[in-house]
């Protein structure tokens, strides 16, 4: 169960990510409308992790937390802000999903 909730704090810290990008490009109240996504998105990430640490041990939990919200920031970067796509960014990405996966399974 624990796993789970690491793995929505996860999504959750991309959820900030995702509010901080488009309060860059907005003003007056859909500015702050973003910003109180932000906080809220923040600090149930962060509650969600400090919940999955109670028994996961922090050196996997941390990491695993940080790399789905690396992932989760670049997909939502390329979606929907249109970054740049390329094999690169591609490939690092995939080696940072590998990595979290062999952290879950060590």
């Amino acid at each position: 169960m624990n796993w789970i909730i690491l793995i929505v704090a996860g999504l959750f810290e991309s959820g900030f990510a995702f509010c901080l990008g488009k309060m860059k490009g907005v003003t007056g109240m859909e500015y702050y409308l973003w910003g109180a996504g932000f906080l809220a998105c923040l600090v149930l990430s962060m509650a969600l992790l400090a919940k999955a640490v109670q028994t996961l041990p922090i050196g996997t939990a941390y990491p695993v937390w940080t790399g789905i919200g690396a992932v989760g920031t670049v997909l939502l970067g390329i979606f929907f802000f249109h970054e740049p796509v390329s094999f690169l960014r591609l490939f690092f990405v995939t080696t940072l999903i590998a990595s979290i996966v062999g952290l879950k399974m060590v």
